[in-house]
């Protein structure tokens, strides 16, 4: 497991909810990528409602438009990592945004043992 403490680069990555790579979403290639990278950990959210460059509203209120939904792709790790990182993005991201910012992690913790195992503290894993 890789370790991380202390300042790190939040990467975020726009994109939306249809985009593709290879006929497969463009957010699970990102994350998969990431993974194979050895980053620390990447996570997708997906936007209820949002506009970007194009300027055009998507939204999940609206039954017409609630298609392409904003996504965000976050990774966080160290500077080093993340910046090694970039010129994948620049292969597979046409359209979009990419921010990065500095950040401070204060707990980066793994799962141990079995899933539903209590650790020492008696906090219980799900």
């Amino acid at each position: 497991m890789t370790s991380l403490s202390g300042r790190a680069l939040r990467l975020t990555v726009y994109i939306g909810e249809d985009d593709t790579w290879h006929h497969k979403p463009l957010y699970s290639e990102i994350v998969h990528r990431a993974h194979t990278a050895g980053l620390a950990g990447a996570s997708v959210f997906r936007g209820i409602e949002g506009f970007g460059a194009s300027s055009r509203i998507h939204t999940s209120r609206l039954l017409s438009l609630s298609e392409d939904l904003p996504v965000a792709v976050v990774v966080v790790d160290t500077e080093e990592r993340v910046r090694a990182f970039l010129p994948q993005l620049d292969e597979l991201v046409d359209e979009g945004l990419v921010t990065l910012e500095e950040c401070e992690v204060v707990r980066y913790v793994g799962r141990s043992g079995v899933t539903g195992d209590t650790d020492p503290k008696g906090k219980k894993s799900l």
